[in-house]
């Protein structure tokens, strides 16, 4: 289902009840009350409501979190976990909201541009602190 949300953007609806298995690509906004499993893509906004669930990588301009997520998620923007939000995965945001109640298990990176997370690097000898040497 596809409705209007703004000038050249669509907002895409997945119902509570609905299973969705695969890659999802949308060039404008979705709102999740179902189950996917897979990877979700939006040039514009991604909302997983309450009953959201979704087990796979998500990234958009925008991401609103109310549900349940197992991922990555990457919002170039602003990135939202609402209070009964439970996250497990990384993240990589611009901008963090995390309202009073949110679950949130993994590592967290913010820049002014969300890029993919990079691996970690080991401290070189020189950089270590004194007491470690």
């Amino acid at each position: 289902m596809a409705i209007k949300n703004e000038p050249g953007g669509e907002l895409n609806l997945i119902a509570a009840g609905t299973v969705f298995e695969g890659k999802l690509k949308t060039p404008g906004s979705i709102r999740i009350d179902g189950r996917i499993v897979g990877e979700v893509t939006a040039a514009q906004n991604i909302s997983v409501g309450s009953s959201g669930d979704v087990d796979g990588n998500i990234s958009a301009k925008n991401v609103t979190i109310g549900g349940k997520i197992k991922g990555t998620v990457v919002a170039q923007e602003k990135l939202v976990f609402e209070t009964k939000a439970v996250i497990r995965g990384d993240i990589r945001a611009a901008k963090l909201v995390i309202d009073e109640g949110a679950q949130f298990d993994g590592k967290c990176m913010m820049s002014s541009e969300a890029k993919p997370m990079p691996n970690l690097v080991e401290l070189k000898p020189e950089v270590r602190r004194a007491e470690d040497r």
